[in-house]
């Protein structure tokens, strides 16, 4: 198990996923999945303000990825990319397997209440420890026209698509 994150835990997600490979591989291939951000109460009048928002970005230490060595390897197969078996440098994946196992996804928020943040589009496990939440402003996160994804644009990928069902 990967150490405590080196950074203030602000919260806790509450979903109902406990082990990475059946965790679908993207919070936008999950939205209908409805997860809970439990703030801790040191970081509760943060959220003051986060329920005028659609969306935010979720800042996650990812606490138990699956580790084959320490440090990562720099070139990994991601799971999109099990049936080619196809190597790829670690800053050109999302996977969990990374120099410092931040997770960023992006929620659709359904509740902000004095305690909690609740939202769809769960891509992280059940304990999964909070480093920040950021609300998504278009103008400033929407790039303009279409811009190029690398390997990404190559595959496609199913709603719900986890580690474990891609090969």
């Amino acid at each position: 198990m990967a150490s405590a994150p080196p950074l203030p835990v602000i919260g806790i997600v509450r979903s109902d996923y406990s082990e990475t490979e059946h965790t679908p591989v993207q919070s936008s291939l999950n939205r209908a999945a409805y997860g809970t951000v439990e703030i801790d109460a040191a970081y509760r009048d943060g959220l003051d303000g986060l329920d005028g928002f659609d969306y935010a970005w979720l800042l996650t230490w990812l606490h138990r990825p699956h580790r084959e060595e320490d440090p990562p390897a720099l070139r990994q197969v991601p799971f999109l990319l099990r049936p080619q078996r196809r190597l790829i440098g670690i800053f050109a994946t999302r996977g969990p397997r990374r120099v410092n196992p931040i997770g960023l996804s992006l929620i659709r928020l359904t509740e902000v209440s004095g305690d909690a943040v609740r939202f769809a589009g769960v891509d992280v496990l059940d304990g999964t420890p909070v480093l920040d939440i950021k609300p998504y402003v278009t103008r400033f996160d929407r790039p303009p026209g279409e811009p190029r994804c690398g390997w990404f644009d190559e595959i496609t990928m199913a709603d719900g698509s986890t580690p474990a069902g891609l090969g």
